[in-house]
């Protein structure tokens, strides 16, 4: 006993049906492969994310608040990267390290 239509009038519409769907589904394949193509591209240009920044502050001054390991999900968006040395002089003159990331005990700053 088939599951399929016993004449041909039938058999060519299910034919018919499933060339339309198997064709929706190659295009459909083709997007998401597209997407997912783009998805590497910037994840692939994105620049790398730096091992120290200082987050300054709003206003004129733009005076630094705190020090964070980069990367930091606390730091704000007025981040700016900065080398070991330059984060470690920072700390040392009373910028604030990030609470979150211990930026200070990472530079070996006991805090």
């Amino acid at each position: 006993m088939s599951d399929l239509p016993p004449d041909l009038p039938r058999l060519r519409t299910l034919e018919t049906f499933l060339v339309m769907l198997l064709t929706r589904v190659r295009e459909r394949i083709e997007a998401v492969e597209r997407c997912e193509r783009e998805r590497q591209r910037r994840t692939e240009a994105r620049p790398p994310v730096p091992d120290w920044v200082i987050e300054a502050g709003i206003g004129a001054s733009h005076a630094p608040l705190y020090v964070h390991v980069g990367g930091c999900h606390m730091a704000g968006k007025r981040v700016k990267a900065v080398s070991r040395e330059v984060a470690a002089r920072a700390v040392a003159e009373g910028v604030e390290a990030c609470s979150h990331c211990r930026a200070d005990t990472e530079l070996g700053i006991l805090g």
